[in-house]
């Protein structure tokens, strides 16, 4: 029966996330059950910071904080931005579960898609130049040579951002990152959770963060590539009234 239920959970949320990128659910009272649904959902993909079973403990631990790349193990807020954007290949999808509530630390999501668009029409030379190829290095001297806006083969738009020290941006597009900014601010949500909800995003389409808290807020973090049955696709349809190019 649990299997069942599993299955059911996972093409629920995978054609939400064909939809809208975002699918928020609840009820995961264990890690174990986390784990389970992230298995029936894909491929779990192991991360700098997880344990054996994928999973990802986000708590405050004092000074780990302050080490480039390790802001989410502070209490301060995180911007927005996309997960290991330093790699050629980022994981597709990411849970998210609330183990223990703080006060603050809401949620913060933006669907690029939006911003993308919000871009095409108020600063379409914006959107065009955040496209150009090799325009940012993600992930430090070793990091992936890219773009904010990568334009796929078959017509798609990929997202890939982050605005700390890990992420070297061409003085070509610096004049941009404002208006980008801006984009992202207008297309910014946040919501809570409360102790076993959380949510799946496409992240090579949304970017994700939080606010500051106080107390002892606990968060799993899961890193999944979908299996191929549920046909999610990467990205987001370019808007068809304008081609940008890269």
């Amino acid at each position: 029966m649990f299997v069942d239920l599993q299955q059911e959970w996972a093409a629920g949320v995978a054609a939400k996330l064909v939809a809208d990128g975002l699918a928020r659910f609840d009820g995961i009272t264990t890690r174990a059950q986390l784990v389970a649904l992230g298995a029936s959902l894909g491929r779990t993909v192991p991360h700098r910071d997880s344990a054996a079973d994928g999973v990802t403990t986000l708590m405050h631990r004092g000074g780990l904080a302050a080490r480039i790349g390790f802001e989410g193990f502070g209490n301060g807020p995180l911007p927005p931005h996309t997960d290991r954007s330093g790699t050629p290949d980022p994981p597709a999808l990411l849970m998210v579960v609330c183990g223990r509530k703080g006060k603050g630390g809401e949620c913060t999501a933006i669907d690029g898609q939006c911003v993308y668009a919000d871009l095409i029409l108020t600063n379409p030379e914006a959107a065009q130049s955040l496209s150009r190829p090799r325009t940012v290095l993600f992930g430090g001297a070793s990091g992936y040579l890219s773009s904010i806006f990568e334009h796929t083969p078959d017509g798609r738009i990929r997202i890939r951002y982050r605005s700390d020290e890990l992420a070297k941006f061409s003085p070509d597009i610096v004049r941009w990152l404002p208006a980008l900014t801006d984009a992202v601010e207008r297309r910014t949500i946040r919501f809570g959770l409360e102790p076993g909800q959380g949510y799946v995003l496409h992240n090579h389409r949304w970017l994700h963060g939080r606010t500051g808290f106080t107390g002892d807020r606990v968060m799993y973090r899961l890193s999944v590539n979908p299996h191929a049955q549920f046909a999610i696709p990467s990205g987001f349809e370019a808007p068809n009234s304008v081609g940008v190019k890269p």
